[in-house]
């Protein structure tokens, strides 16, 4: 099969091209950004998926699936730019699937979507609403983008469509919010507060993507693989030390002292837990995690040492 998996460049899409690529998939890959070291297998276009020249792309190889991680969820970039980044791309991505005869799409999204907060469900389904909206504002582009993606399924039903709500990602890469949040020597939290972190491996991930497309899923699936971990056995067993501060002080530090510099939204995520029930996607698909909670935590903490002062 023909597939395209658009921001191709990330470490975890390039995990997914391997995977693809090993299961007998042909791979074209789009991206702003160049792949350095991209393999001969794949073919790449260091291209903007909102441009012409993206359309360019579905219109030569007429792909036959495409797999959507063009997403960005680091809050540096200025709103408008995420907005135009998340919802214009995936918007693109729709409309090029249905000019150029694409039958199925996989959208990757984030079980962020849910939100955090007191009054929630401990594990969310997937007709659960997006609070997210409201307890994490910064998160709102991405939000779109999910619901966007979801509306393909009764908009345009001869479309195969997949919507992936994927637990927070950590592997040897070091990218993504988790392990950002991870990465110095110093991780806060808020005093009183133990929330719950669902996350896999950035490998697990990839081989989940793959089998959504090799499935043909049509709906929206919630995907995880170990059960969830307290955030303070998270930073022990990464090498980290926990430093619980009042909530006004947690505000205060944040971005100093080699303390992550947090949106206020992500306070919640601090405070409470986001957690995903996964049963339907391994139902569908047969998929289960290869790499356990504490093989992650200790590759994490190999790749990623540090001195605790």
């Amino acid at each position: 099969m023909r597939v395209l998996i658009t921001g191709i460049a990330s470490p975890v899409a390039r995990r997914v091209a391997g995977h693809a690529v090993a299961a007998g998939h042909e791979v074209i890959g789009i991206d702003r950004r160049l792949w350095e070291g991209c393999p001969g297998e794949v073919t790449m276009y260091a291209v903007d998926l909102r441009k012409r020249a993206a359309e360019e792309v579905f219109r030569k190889h007429r792909p036959e699936a495409v797999i959507h991680m063009a997403t960005v969820t680091h809050l540096k970039a200025s709103t408008e730019e995420r907005y135009r980044i998340n919802l214009g791309g995936t918007r693109a991505v729709f409309d090029h699937a249905r000019a150029y005869g694409v039958g199925q799409v996989v959208f990757v999204g984030r079980h962020t979507y849910y939100g955090a907060g007191a009054d929630h469900a401990l594990y969310h389904r997937e007709d659960d609403p997006p609070m997210a909206v409201s307890t994490f504002p910064e998160l709102a582009d991405l939000v779109a983008a999910d619901l966007y993606a979801t509306t393909a399924l009764w908009r345009h039903p001869e479309l195969k469509t997949a919507v992936l709500r994927m637990v927070y990602v950590l592997g040897p890469s070091g990218t993504g919010t988790l392990a950002s949040f991870l990465r110095g020597p110093k991780v806060p939290a808020i005093l009183g507060f133990d929330p719950l972190f669902h996350f896999m491996h950035e490998d697990d991930t990839a081989r989940a993507v793959v089998e959504a497309l090799g499935a043909r899923l049509h709906g929206v699936f919630n995907v995880a693989g170990p059960p969830p971990l307290p955030l303070s056995v998270i930073v022990r067993e990464s090498g980290r030390k926990l430093v619980p501060l009042p909530e006004f002080v947690f505000h205060v530090m944040r971005g100093r002292l080699g303390f992550p510099q947090l949106p206020p939204g992500a306070m919640t995520h601090v405070k409470y837990p986001v957690v995903v029930d996964g049963d339907a996607f391994r139902q569908a698909t047969g998929w289960r995690h290869r790499i356990e909670d504490d093989a992650c935590l200790r590759e994490f903490r190999r790749t990623f040492p540090v001195r605790l002062g």
